[in-house]
């Protein structure tokens, strides 16, 4: 394995954890902020799926700048 590759794969396992634990707790969390308003329950779960996307989006885009 390249040093390369090894750093994506560590990578990719940090944000794998960390959107693992996210997605564990989330439903713990919508349901406390539901107690106070439904919307921001709405928004918090929202606002997680956009950063999960956001996250592989942006390391896309530093992939196909370095590759150039």
């Amino acid at each position: 394995m390249t040093p390369e590759n090894r750093n994506s794969a560590i990578a990719a396992a940090v944000l794998l954890a960390v959107f693992g634990l996210g997605a564990f707790y989330l439903p713990k969390v919508m349901i406390a902020v539901g107690n106070r308003s439904t919307a921001a329950a709405g928004i918090i779960a929202v606002l997680f799926v956009a950063a999960f996307f956001l996250v592989f989006w942006l390391r896309g885009r530093s992939q196909s700048r370095r590759g150039k």
